[in-house]
């Protein structure tokens, strides 16, 4: 994972000490502030031994954008605290969780503080020292399941700061559907993020994701968000892992970095 465009940090996360963050910002001749991505489960974005299925691949997709004429992005992920994974991805105002029996015995829903760390540690400490976009159509979320699912939240929740959201794989499925109506319905501005939703059905778990994310596409625009900013990509054939994501991820990349999303 040797790169010097790559570098990490240890940002203090609520409760549990240092939390490792990594920061990627690649090459450019441009003095442009360069959109940024903030995204879950840093572990897995950059070395390609991170799991089984390797790593989401996130420098060759950037620097492919880079190929084809784009500035680039600053590509910011933060780690996951392991057996707490399941708890900080999980925002708690949601609704009860459901399907317990996909979570760890020690989860609590904590997604709260996640969302304090990012927006109130995170973001500061990346805006003061790299040269990134700090206006909305410049800064996305991304993540994918427990991830995708506080991506999502982090979208809804803040609106004036994200332009993008990048859900893949998400666990929406921990909500009951009436749960999800009363908090949109909640939520719901004038000026709504973008939403990129991705979901394959090649395992038992990926499907269970694909019928709730199948009951999200439905439910958005019952509660008021807007179709014009609503992207729902299926592969039926696709599994609950890295290479699945690091398939999808270029073109989740491609669509922020394009600008199409805020026209």
């Amino acid at each position: 994972m040797r790169n010097n465009n790559l570098i990490n940090v240890k940002l203090p996360f609520p409760g549990r000490g240092d939390k490792t963050v990594w920061i990627y910002v690649p090459k450019t001749d441009s003095n442009k502030k360069l959109p940024v991505v903030y995204m879950t489960d840093g572990q897995n974005l950059f070395d390609d031994d991170a799991t089984p299925y390797g790593c989401w691949g996130v420098i060759p997709a950037v620097e492919n954008e880079q190929k084809n004429g784009f500035d680039g992005a600053v590509i910011v992920g933060i780690d996951n605290s392991d057996k707490y994974r399941d708890s900080e991805l999980a925002p708690k105002q949601i609704g009860e969780i459901q399907h317990r029996e996909m979570l760890n015995d020690i989860f609590t829903p904590q997604g709260e503080i996640f969302d304090n760390f990012l927006m109130n540690t995170v973001i500061p400490y990346v805006e003061s020292h790299c040269n990134v976009r700090t206006d909305r159509d410049g800064v996305a979320v991304c993540g994918s399941s427990m991830g995708g699912l506080q991506a999502f939240f982090e979208g809804i929740e803040h609106p004036e700061k994200f332009g993008f959201v990048g859900a893949l794989s998400p666990a929406f499925a921990l909500y009951l559907e009436d749960d999800w109506r009363n908090y949109l319905l909640s939520k719901m501005k004038d000026d709504m993020p973008y939403v990129y939703i991705y979901c394959g059905a090649g395992d038992e778990l990926e499907l269970q994701l694909y019928n709730s994310v199948e009951m999200m596409y439905d439910l958005l625009p019952e509660t008021g968000y807007p179709y014009e900013k609503l992207n729902e990509i299926i592969l039926l054939e696709k599994k609950h892992n890295e290479e699945a994501w690091r398939e999808i991820f270029p073109d989740v990349l491609h669509t922020f970095l394009s600008g199409k999303f805020a026209l």
